[in-house]
């Protein structure tokens, strides 16, 4: 893939100099699309050549690349709540993502390598991820927008490790989809996926509750004792 094209902004207080924090976000953004790309293993060289840059210029700005990864995880991770909390609140916001594919597919992708990671830096982000859901899924059972659970964390979880593992296994079956083509990846799941989830988060399975009820029973919680 071809080198990614950045905006030099000016910044007025330096005479039209990028500033320091465009410059970091800059390089931030690269390593991003490079994780994706090619895996964590990416050399601060790879992303110093992504950005246009020196890997100097890298180093000055995050120390190591250990520290520039941190960086990428918290980026990502504000992008994929904003996206989850925007779309909850308003469908069509979810619908008119795709417009900006590149950028989120990228960040799908990242989710997706950070699992396969299997590192204690994928775990931790994976952990981060679900404490997010939990965040904003109760903010959404709040303004009734989501059902209540008996469980909120049990169900954050759920839908978190079920939504990426799901997007794994998915890609895997399709080898020729390359993870390198982020419009691409983001647009073949979103064809696969988005109808049967969204039935099924809005409609359910089981036609009555009598599943669930015999598992209540089953660990000492019948049915309608739950306040």
């Amino acid at each position: 893939m071809s080198s990614i094209r950045y905006m030099r902004i000016a910044d007025a207080s330096t005479g039209g100099a990028p500033s320091e924090f465009t410059t970091r976000a800059r390089l931030r953004d690269a390593a991003i699309q490079c994780f994706a790309a090619e895996g964590f293993g990416a050399s601060v060289r790879t992303i110093a050549a992504r950005a246009g840059v020196s890997a100097g210029l890298i180093r000055h700005h995050f120390g190591s690349k250990d520290a520039l990864r941190a960086e990428c995880d918290a980026a990502v991770l504000e992008r994929h709540r904003s996206l989850k909390t925007e779309g909850l609140v308003a469908p069509a916001n979810a619908m008119a993502q795709l417009a900006e594919s590149d950028e989120h597919g990228a960040t799908l992708v990242y989710i997706l390598r950070s699992v396969q990671d299997g590192s204690a830096a994928g775990t931790a982000f994976i952990e981060r991820l679900i404490d997010d859901a939990v965040v904003y899924s109760e903010e959404a059972v709040a303004a009734g927008i989501l059902r209540p659970s008996a469980d909120p964390v049990g169900r954050a979880r759920l839908l978190v490790t079920n939504s990426v593992g799901g997007l794994i296994v998915l890609l895997s079956m399709h080898p020729e989809i390359s993870l390198t083509d982020f419009k691409t990846v983001l647009a073949k799941t979103f064809e696969q996926i988005a109808l049967p989830s969204l039935e099924l988060y809005t409609y359910g399975v089981f036609a009555d509750s009598s599943y669930l009820d015999q598992y209540l029973l089953y660990i000492g919680d019948p049915p309608g004792s739950r306040v």
